[in-house]
C-alpha cells in the first residue's frame, strides 16, 4: 500500500471511530439535562443556572447579610448555641416551664427547621416525639398562657434570602418596610424596626423577648458564654455586649448560615449530572415550564424576597391550633401589618428546600404533604370562604398536570430539594449542660438526655 494510500485509509478509520464515540456520546448524555437547562436559563435573572446555585454556608462573605450585622465565624458560632440553649428560657409565665424550651424548639432542624407538629409551642409546652411532633400544651398552663403564634412558624432555611420576614414581612425597617414607619409600633411588634436592622435581625429582637428568653452578664458568666460574646462582638462596648440585642443578632448570623447547598438539585447545578434522578429532573422541568412555579419562586433560594400573593388557603383557627381564631391579625396577611386593602391575605413566598419532613403545610397548616400542596395548585381554586377565587393572585390558576407529572414535581420538591444533612448546624451540646432542643421532663426521656 502506498504512503498517501495509507493515509487516507488512516483517515476514514480516524473519521469512523470519531463519529462512534460521538454517536455513543450523544446515546449516553442525558436530554433531560438539556432541556432542564435550558428551562432554568430561560427565566434566570442573568439567563444561567449559576443563579440558583447556594452559597457554602462557610462563604460568610457571599451569604446575603445585613451590613449592620456583618457576619462573622465567631459570632456564627456563638448563634448556633444560643439558639439550641434551653438555659435562656428563664422568664416562662410558670415555674414549671422554666429552662424547658429553646428557639429550636419551634424550629426543629429534622422538621426542616420547622415544628414537627401544626404549631410551634415555646413556653407551655411538653414533649417532642422524633420532631416535635407530640408537643402539646403543659398542663398548669391556660391556653392564653401558651407561647404560640396564629400562624404556622416559617422554615429557617435559606432565611439569608429573605428580606422582610414573618408571613407578612412586617420585620425590618428596609426593602419591603420602608414608607411603612407610622406603623411600627409595640402593639404589632414591630418597634424593633426603628433600631434599622434587617428582617431576621429585628424579629429576632424582639423574638427573644416575646418567647420569654434571658440574656444578660450575670447568666451568661454562669454559663461561659462571655468569652464567646468577647470574641463575637469585640467592638460593642462592655456595658452593651451581653443581652437580648447582642445575643439575636449572633442567633441571626447563624441562621444566614443555614444553607442547604447538599441537595441534589444543587450538586446537579454545580455539575454533577447524576445529582439527581429523572424523575426528579422531569419534576425540575415541571418546575421551571409547564408547572409555573418559577413565576413565584423566583429567587436563588426557591422563595421570592420581594412579593406577596393570596391563595385562598385555610388559616391556622381551622385546624383546631391554640390560642387563635378567625379574628387573628395573621389570617388577613400583608394586608394585616399594612391596613392597605389591596394586601388583604397577602402572604410571603417561603422557599422550598428540606419540607418533605415538616409535616405541614401554609400559614394555616392546612395541607399535610407536598403532594396535596401540587394538588391544591393545580387545582387552582381557594378554599377559604373569605378569599373569593376573584381575590386570588391573578397566578393562582389551574395547571392542568396530569397524574405523572405531579408524580415527578412532588418528587422533585420532596427529594431534589432535600438536603439530609442539615444536622451539621446542630451542636453537640450546649453551655448550660441542659437537654436540648426541650428540656422538660417527657422531652428529656423522649430525646434520650440523662
Amino acid at each position: 500500500m502506498s504512503h498517501s494510500a495509507y493515509q487516507i485509509g488512516m483517515g476514514i478509520l480516524c473519521l469512523l471511530l470519531l463519529t462512534t464515540i460521538s454517536c455513543t456520546k450523544d446515546k449516553l448524555s442525558n436530554p433531560t439535562d438539556k432541556i432542564l437547562t435550558e428551562a432554568i436559563t430561560t427565566i434566570a435573572p442573568n439567563s444561567t443556572i449559576d443563579d440558583f446555585i447556594l452559597p457554602y454556608s462557610s462563604d460568610l462573605d457571599n451569604l446575603p447579610q445585613d451590613p449592620n450585622n456583618k457576619l462573622t465565624a465567631t459570632k456564627v458560632n456563638l448563634g448556633k448555641m444560643l439558639f439550641f440553649e434551653t438555659g435562656l428560657a428563664l422568664d416562662a409565665l410558670h415555674e414549671l416551664g422554666e429552662g424547658t424550651y429553646s428557639c429550636a424548639t419551634c424550629h426543629v432542624p429534622s422538621a426542616g427547621f420547622m415544628p414537627g407538629a401544626q404549631q410551634g409551642i415555646g413556653d407551655g409546652g411538653l414533649g417532642f416525639g422524633n420532631k416535635g411532633e407530640t408537643r402539646t400544651k403543659l398542663f398548669n398552663y391556660t391556653e392564653e398562657e401558651i407561647d404560640v403564634q396564629g400562624a404556622r412558624p416559617l422554615s429557617l432555611i435559606n432565611v439569608a434570602f429573605t428580606k422582610n420576614t414573618s408571613w407578612n414581612g412586617q420585620f425590618g425597617g428596609n426593602h419591603n418596610n420602608i414608607g411603612t414607619e407610622y406603623l411600627w409600633s409595640e402593639e404589632t411588634l414591630t418597634e424593633v424596626n426603628h433600631l434599622g436592622f434587617a428582617g431576621i435581625e429585628s424579629q429576632n429582637i424582639e423574638g427573644l423577648h416575646l418567647h420569654r428568653m434571658v440574656v444578660n452578664k450575670p447568666l451568661m458568666d454562669e454559663y461561659g458564654y462571655t468569652p464567646w460574646f468577647n470574641a463575637a462582638f469585640p467592638d460593642v462596648p462592655y456595658e452593651e455586649r451581653y443581652n437580648e440585642v447582642t445575643a439575636a443578632l449572633a442567633i441571626s448570623a447563624y441562621i444566614r448560615s443555614l444553607v442547604p447547598n447538599q441537595a441534589p438539585f444543587q450538586r446537579w447545578l454545580k455539575g454533577d449530572r447524576a445529582g439527581m434522578t429523572e424523575s426528579q429532573k422531569l419534576g425540575a422541568v415541571l418546575f421551571f415550564d409547564k408547572a409555573k412555579c418559577y413565576l413565584c419562586h423566583n429567587n436563588t433560594a426557591l422563595n421570592n424576597a420581594d412579593n406577596f400573593y393570596a391563595i385562598g388557603v385555610k388559616d391556622l383557627h381551622e385546624a383546631g391550633a391554640f390560642n387563635t381564631t378567625e379574628n387573628d391579625r395573621r389570617n388577613l396577611g400583608r394586608g394585616g401589618f399594612t391596613q392597605k386593602e389591596e394586601d388583604l391575605y397577602k402572604f410571603k413566598v417561603p422557599q422550598l428546600y428540606n419540607l418533605k419532613d415538616g409535616g405541614f403545610y401554609f400559614h394555616g397548616s392546612s395541607k399535610n404533604s407536598l403532594r396535596e400542596v401540587v394538588e391544591y395548585f393545580n387545582k387552582g381554586e381557594s378554599e377559604n370562604a373569605n378569599i373569593p377565587n376573584n381575590a386570588t393572585s391573578n397566578l393562582f390558576n389551574p395547571l392542568n398536570l396530569t397524574t405523572e407529572e405531579i408524580d415527578h414535581l412532588v418528587e422533585f420538591l420532596e427529594n431534589g430539594l432535600f438536603d439530609p444533612n442539615m444536622n451539621r448546624y446542630v451542636p453537640d451540646e450546649v453551655l448550660s449542660g441542659n437537654c436540648f432542643p426541650n428540656n422538660d421532663p417527657i422531652s428529656q426521656i423522649q430525646l434520650g438526655c440523662d
